[in-house]
């Protein structure tokens, strides 16, 4: 059952209060003066405090309610604050709302306006606080998995990639090959490395050669190795990357661009685990665990005779999908600010843009912004002007876009619920901002 705490000098207001609020089935703790208050608040579990403004009847400045505003804020700062005050002119109050209170009522109060400014914001609240606890839940299931397997320092904060990367991790002690598919840019070598780092042969060699960027006539060599004077220019024996990463992992990357030759004799090796180094005709047994990565849609390659089936097959024991970045946006601002430089930071306005921005060109493209951006910031701060988007698209977006709810729900988690911080936080009245959350349905319009 959420509690209100009422700070109020004159009985009559708080036995009012009680009674409204106890018939809506809300606890109710009363303070006389603010010492009093103060000292229920550290006592008991409280979810909302409604404070009088003057405490002192013959004054006129209420002092003592804004001294125990700000006293509330600091001991309790997720806790919303309603303002009563009796005051002609409320200027006082306004500066308060916009220093963090949640809203103000004049008195006599209207008690369906009261009502309904309390069940909003115990909603609200209520909504956050589970928020905070599945939040506090994810990060420590990302916390064990960071501790119980190395992830060579990836990051992230989107469920997408945590559900990715427990995939990965469990697939990682079986020797099955791993096909891993998606755009270029977002993160394909790294997952390989992750896999690598957690697989029974992590001690062993781990072997990287990008296959689509071997040209047809050294493909053979490089993959198997050839003997001296095996073809023009082949003045020693030299070993190929099977043999290379005999007891540990080979990296095929660009798998999809291998030449339906290069196609055949990888699929005997991945078979028998044998082959022969070119100009020999011994035969060589490894055992390799082979990794490969792709940002070709491999089934349409088959059906366009680009792509062997059975090596497909071979190759995709398990799939992992890297999602694009556009598809993780949590993920966008921890990663740029880990690309900045020591010293800078990053501007609230430029991570809503990058947020905004569809990043084609996925993690690397971001990488490559912040770095840029570093270089051209005047004083170690990154703003939107120095980020370089196309068009200024992502600015367009941030300034001219209403907040959606995933904005909303941010800012309310950032402002602990507090309204009036939220609004100012996503550039509206509070007035706005309770308008848009009835639109998208985030609190239920309470009557």
């Amino acid at each position: 059952m959420p509690t209100v705490l009422l700070i109020d000098d004159n009985p009559a207001v708080r036995t009012a209060l009680e009674v409204l609020l106890s018939l809506q089935g809300l606890g109710v703790v009363e303070a006389s003066n603010p010492d009093e208050g103060l000292h229920l608040l550290a006592q008991a579990d409280v979810d909302l405090v409604i404070q009088d403004m003057n405490f002192r009847r013959e004054a006129t400045s209420g002092q003592e309610g804004i001294e125990l505003f700000h006293r509330i804020r600091k001991l309790t700062p997720d806790v919303p604050i309603i303002l009563l005050t009796a005051w002609t002119h409320l200027e006082t109050a306004v500066d308060l709302v916009k220093a963090g209170a949640a809203d103000y009522l004049s008195k006599p109060w209207d008690d369906a306006r009261l009502l309904t400014t309390v069940r909003n914001l115990l909603q609200l609240r209520s909504a956050i606080l589970e928020k905070q606890a599945l939040a506090r839940s994810r990060r420590e299931v990302r916390d064990g998995l960071k501790e119980r397997f190395d992830l060579r320092g990836v990051i992230y904060d989107s469920d997408a990639m945590h559900e990715l990367l427990v995939t990965a991790t469990q697939v990682a002690p079986a020797e099955v090959p791993v096909l891993i598919t998606g755009p270029n840019g977002a993160g394909k070598e790294v997952l390989a490395d992750i896999i690598q780092a957690n697989s029974a042969c992590a001690d062993g060699p781990f072997i990287k050669v990008n296959v689509g960027a071997l040209p047809g006539e050294l493909m053979e060599s490089e993959l198997f190795g050839a003997e001296a004077g095996a073809y023009t220019g082949a003045a020693k024996t030299r070993q190929g990357r099977f043999e290379a990463a005999d007891g540990g992992t080979l990296f095929l990357d660009e798998i999809g661009n291998l030449s339906m030759a290069g196609q055949a004799k990888l699929l005997r090796v991945l078979q028998t685990g044998e082959f022969e180094r070119l100009g020999s005709s011994v035969t060589r047994r490894v055992r390799v665990r082979v990794l490969s990565a792709t940002n070709a849609d491999l089934r349409t390659a088959i059906r366009e005779g680009r792509f062997r089936e059975d090596l497909f097959y071979r190759l995709n024991v398990i799939e992992l999908k890297v999602p694009p970045l556009a598809a993780r946006r949590d993920d966008i601002v921890p990663l740029a600010r880990h690309f900045l430089e020591p010293g800078f930071v990053l501007d609230e306005s430029a991570a809503k843009a990058l947020r905004s921005y569809p990043w084609p060109g996925n993690i690397r493209e971001l990488r490559n912004v912040i770095r840029r951006a570093c270089l051209l910031a005047p004083d170690r701060v990154i703003r939107i002007a120095v980020l370089g988007l196309p068009e200024h698209a992502a600015e367009a977006r941030v300034v001219e876009r209403e907040p959606d709810r995933q904005d909303i729900e941010q800012a309310l988690e950032r402002s602990s619920g507090i309204v009036a911080r939220a609004a100012r936080d996503l550039g509206l009245s509070r007035q706005a901002l309770y308008r848009r959350m009835e639109k998208l349905g985030i609190r239920e319009k309470s009557g």
